[in-house]
């Protein structure tokens, strides 16, 4: 009989975490989706049933992780597979950005995923399995004016990913990246159609992806099929940045 692995997706409650936490838990992995405020881990609870349940963490804050951690310790469940997806942003040309906006989105997007994976990777090492997908952007390559500190950070975890998939090889952990381009979600839909357009017409294949498109990925490199693959990028972008 298999036994059920265990996955904490991070910034589950809604655009790509939201759909990936979603197909985690039809491949039949039990899911915690995290979420910042108790309206969110209420509307995974409800979308996850008896596959998951939502709990409440606020990234880069410690207590706030070390707080839903414990509440997964405390029910005898082990997380085998780790999405690092929650990140925000805080759009600003570079000679406007306040070193608040930078801190945010560094702490957050970067750091945040330093805390969390530092927390669980333990685990995996003594277990000797472990997938870890942390997700980037296509920003982290290309650049974009206005996000300097997200570019950044993205970036960063790129670099992130190939030197811990390095380290942790030999203990049957694989560590990738998923380099997202422009993806259909809450905040794109409100974009003009004007600029909308303009973004399409970057893309080779002619649309947004949804985030289904990236779920899909994921769901291939946490599984068995994907056990020789780690310390690698994948963009998910419709060909917007060929590589």
């Amino acid at each position: 009989m298999t036994t059920q692995r265990t996955a904490l997706v991070t910034g589950a409650s809604r655009g790509i975490g939201f759909a990936i936490a979603q197909r985690l838990a039809r491949d039949g992995v039990y899911v915690y989706g995290t979420a910042t405020s108790k309206e969110g881990v209420a509307s995974l609870n409800e979308t996850l049933g008896d596959a998951g349940c939502g709990l409440e963490m606020v990234l880069p804050d410690e207590e706030s992780i070390s707080n839903a951690l414990d509440s997964i310790a405390a029910s005898g469940r082990t997380i085998e597979i780790l999405i690092n997806n929650a990140g925000i942003t805080r759009d600003n040309l570079f000679m406007r950005m306040s070193d608040q906006d930078w801190q945010d989105v560094v702490g957050t997007n970067l750091t945040g995923v330093f805390r969390v994976t530092k927390n669980l990777i333990r685990a995996m090492m003594r277990q000797r399995w472990g997938r870890i997908v942390n997700l980037g952007s296509v920003v982290g390559q290309a650049g974009n004016p206005g996000q300097v500190n997200y570019s950044s950070a993205k970036a960063g975890i790129e670099g992130f990913t190939r030197a811990l998939a390095l380290e942790v090889a030999s203990r049957g952990i694989t560590v990738n990246c998923v380099a997202p381009g422009m993806i259909e979600t809450d905040m794109t839909s409100g974009l003009p159609d004007s600029v909308a357009e303009s973004l399409k017409s970057r893309i080779p294949l002619g649309r947004l992806g949804q985030p289904d498109d990236v779920a899909s990925v994921v769901s291939f490199l946490v599984s068995e099929d994907a056990a020789y693959i780690t310390a690698q990028t994948v963009h998910v972008n419709g060909g917007m940045l060929p590589t």
